[in-house]
């Protein structure tokens, strides 16, 4: 594999059902390590076997991994009791796993549908409350919970989040195509507010009028000056690529190369 020695430092975006349609066999050859996404119907469509079967696969590969927990349609600080009961218990889930594929972080989106800010007390109360019943889980196994940022236009919501929770094992995962796709801003809108938490990136490109996931080096994102910035300040996110087609994943492994991006960054 000529890009082993990025792909030992990264994790690459690979939903659940796409590893059991035969995306595993890529991984494994190529010794890819996976970000294993649980959205859509995954996790009413499989059993306990059916998610120990592939994480023993990646585990006996010696490949660690991630999790990308469900996202759409979950809101845990919503009005509608039944939604937030719906998001509960489908995180819930997704958080069940984490003793099944023992992943080094889990990654959730605040919500899809609206953002915190601008909520009433009993929102933002409801959402901290299931949030830190949620990270209780993730810190009996030593895994981090990353809360990424989505359709937020600044970090001010997720700041306000991590005051609150107040844990080593919560931190931000700073995904790069959603700041210029939906933030319609830049990374340096984000960081340093969100530095103290940083502890995942998600990377992909685009040209900045919609989330195209492209493969690195293929939009506009400033990846080299957000990766000079890690230098400077000596920061260690863990790292996901996140193009959402195959050709886009080589692309991205190229560039990482030929720019030497990650450096001394893991």
């Amino acid at each position: 594999m000529p890009f082993s020695h990025i792909t030992s430092r990264c994790f690459v975006n690979a939903p659940f059902s796409y590893l059991t349609a035969g995306l595993l066999d890529l991984f494994i050859k190529h010794r890819i390590q996976p970000e294993i996404g649980l959205e859509g119907n995954v996790l009413s469509a499989n059993n306990t076997d059916d998610f120990k079967k592939i994480a023993e696969v990646f585990q006996k590969a010696g490949l660690a991994c991630t999790l990308h927990a469900p996202f759409l349609g979950l809101d845990l600080g919503s009005a509608d009791m039944e939604t937030r009961r719906h998001s509960w218990e489908t995180l819930r889930k997704a958080f069940s796993l984490i003793q099944v594929f023992k992943p080094v972080s889990i990654v959730c989106h605040l919500s899809e549908t609206s953002a915190l800010d601008g909520r009433n007390d009993e929102g933002f109360g409801s959402a901290i409350r299931i949030w830190k019943e949620l990270l209780a889980i993730a810190e009996q196994h030593n895994t981090l919970m990353m809360l990424e940022n989505t359709y937020e236009t600044d970090p001010g919501q997720h700041k306000k989040l991590f005051q609150e929770l107040n844990s080593e094992n919560a931190r931000f995962c700073l995904d790069v195509g959603h700041v210029m796709a939906f933030a319609k801003n830049r990374w340096q809108d984000w960081l340093p507010t969100l530095e103290p938490w940083l502890g995942q990136l998600h990377l992909h490109d685009n040209h900045g009028a919609g989330d195209d996931h492209l493969g690195l080096g293929s939009g506009m994102f400033d990846f080299k000056g957000l990766f000079a910035y890690l230098k400077k300040k000596n920061l260690n996110p863990i790292i996901t690529l996140e193009p959402h087609q195959e050709e886009g994943l080589w692309e991205s492994l190229e560039y990482i190369d030929r720019v030497n991006l990650f450096g001394d960054v893991r």
